[in-house]
């Protein structure tokens, strides 16, 4: 890694780490309260999910150097943010009037030309290698890891994808260059709004030769849902940033 590099990391970790504490702590202050045996099970899990055991994930601690305190820690935050974001969602359900609203658009959606697109976004001061990185992405298929690890978009915390997104629906800068695109090209560094953006194609829905199956009601209440839980989860952990810096400052 060159020097510019390793500032992106520290920063996305030092931001990640703050994000895990102001997790908890509103966790706490809300009463939630995560039991030792939630925590093991979801160690458990996450192991199980990478094809190992909690014993190996053990062992593989204290060959790399990590501690198991501060993982147990995160996946405490994790459990706590988690329930805290659906108990202050539950009240707000999806209504029968907006799942058949969504589900007339999503039949008139599908004959539209749409692709699946997943984005890194780079402030224009941080990104002195961004051709470099785009280089590396089209060599490397792990755009989600770098994306996670670099982008400084709110989708980075979902590996940078921004799901089917309509021709025409982006800036004007960035659907330009989509619309010249197929299924797995990497774009070059578009420079927009004082960022660079490099966006990946994972498919591409042409209405002419592909065909798409309309969404069932169930589908899109659960997608519904998700949206709302997401738009709160986010508002809410910039609400909690913009506080714990105005008490800093105090």
């Amino acid at each position: 890694y060159n020097e510019q590099t390793k500032l992106l990391i520290i920063n996305k970790v030092m931001q990640n780490t703050i994000d895990e504490k102001l997790k908890l702590q509103d966790a706490i202050k809300n009463k939630i309260d995560i039991t030792e045996e939630e925590i093991d099970n979801a160690v458990k899990n996450f192991a199980l999910s990478n094809n190992s055991s909690p014993e190996k994930l053990k062992q593989a601690f204290k060959e790399y150097g990590v501690s198991e305190e501060i993982f147990r820690e995160q996946m405490k935050s994790d459990l706590g943010w988690v329930r805290l974001v659906r108990n202050r969602t539950s009240f707000d359900t999806v209504t029968e009037i907006e799942i058949q609203d969504a589900l007339e658009l999503a039949k008139k959606d599908i004959s539209k030309e749409k692709y699946m697109v997943s984005e890194i976004v780079i402030s224009k001061n941080d990104a002195r290698n961004i051709y470099d990185l785009s280089r590396t992405l089209r060599q490397d298929p792990r755009f989600e890891m770098y994306a996670a690890q670099f982008s400084q978009s709110p989708s980075a915390s979902s590996g940078g994808r921004l799901g089917w997104i309509n021709a025409g629906q982006l800036p004007e800068e960035l659907d330009k260059k989509l619309q010249t695109m197929s299924s797995g090209d990497v774009s070059d560094p578009i420079l927009y709004n004082g960022s660079y953006h490099i966006l990946k194609v994972e498919k591409k829905f042409d209405p002419e030769k592909d065909k798409m199956p309309d969404p069932t009601a169930a589908e899109i209440e659960d997608l519904l849902q998700g949206q709302k839980t997401e738009r709160f989860a986010s508002k809410h952990l910039q609400y909690l940033r913009q506080k714990a810096s105005i008490e800093l400052k105090e």
